[in-house]
């Protein structure tokens, strides 16, 4: 008997395998090696804590600060933006522009990296790019009052597939909401508000926060845009790992990068977390 149901349950498993491996092999093995190289020393064995504090100190502190800066305005102004336009898209009657809007939002969600800057610079990045140019036209100049390729340039770069990735991700819970659950509370005499406020928005704010979540995370370990827009000069903590990968690396301090990409991991591991645990109140209701 305990053969069978060990049998059964391997069986289960098993197709649980190649994937398991594959995030042990990309995944597993190389967090633990940054995490052992955090603490190694750039000359000779041993361990040492300063990796680790050069990388909580001066230009790596801000690094960190600005990047969680980022982060943080990066995933609430589109995640709010983000849940007004999947409501609406839920609410639409024309089938056509939501498949539309559906379809546009996942390819504008994936978009990003040196294409997206390119984009932005061809746009609006010069005094003679395309946009700066028609607004010149009717007497608008946003050059130079905006700068691209500053800190609120960067943001706004990152918030053309923020907004759509939070459209993907929460349109879902818009769609978990049961119509039995607004007629129930119009019988029992409930306006729009009160509806909204003790029933649709406490189901749906576990999926609402746990979705700004995964925007946080995504807008904190971006580096292909940013790089490209600024060339490093913006203090970010990707970027200051990249500059380590490319060996732009001071003398005793080969490890540091692995101390800076530690931090990242740890903030990430906890961002998710959080994103895992609000995901399964959420699906109480939306199943």
């Amino acid at each position: 008997m305990q053969f069978g149901t060990r049998a059964r349950a391997l069986k289960a498993w098993a197709p649980l395998l190649p994937f398991a491996a594959w995030m042990l092999l990309f995944l597993g093995i190389p967090a633990v090696a940054v995490a052992i190289g955090a603490f190694e020393k750039s000359t000779g064995s041993g361990l040492t804590m300063a990796n680790v504090n050069t990388a909580t100190t001066g230009v790596y502190l801000l690094g960190f600060k600005n990047s969680l800066k980022m982060a943080l305005v990066t995933s609430i102004i589109p995640g709010i933006a983000g849940t007004f336009l999947a409501y609406a898209i839920h609410t639409s009657r024309g089938t056509v522009l939501r498949r539309l809007v559906v379809t546009a939002s996942g390819v504008l969600a994936n978009f990003g990296g040196i294409p997206l800057a390119f984009l932005f610079i061809a746009s609006i990045g010069a005094e003679h790019a395309l946009v700066n140019n028609w607004l010149a036209d009717v007497s608008v100049h946003l050059w130079p009052s905006f700068n691209l390729y500053t800190f609120s340039g960067v943001a706004l770069v990152y918030m053309y597939f923020q907004v759509p990735l939070m459209v993907l991700v929460t349109l879902p819970a818009f769609e978990g909401l049961k119509a039995s659950w607004h007629e129930a509370a119009e019988n029992l005499g409930a306006h729009t508000w009160q509806y909204w406020r003790y029933i649709g928005v406490p189901v749906l704010l576990p999926s609402l926060l746990g979705s700004t979540l995964l925007l946080f995370g995504s807008a904190l370990s971006a580096y292909a845009t940013a790089d490209a827009l600024t060339a490093g000069t913006l203090a970010l903590t990707p970027l200051q790992i990249g500059s380590f990968l490319n060996g732009n690396v001071i003398a005793g301090e080969q490890n540091v990068g692995k101390a800076l990409a530690l931090g990242l991991v740890l903030i990430v591991a906890v961002v998710m977390g959080l994103y895992v645990l609000l995901q399964r109140r959420a699906s109480r209701w939306l199943h």
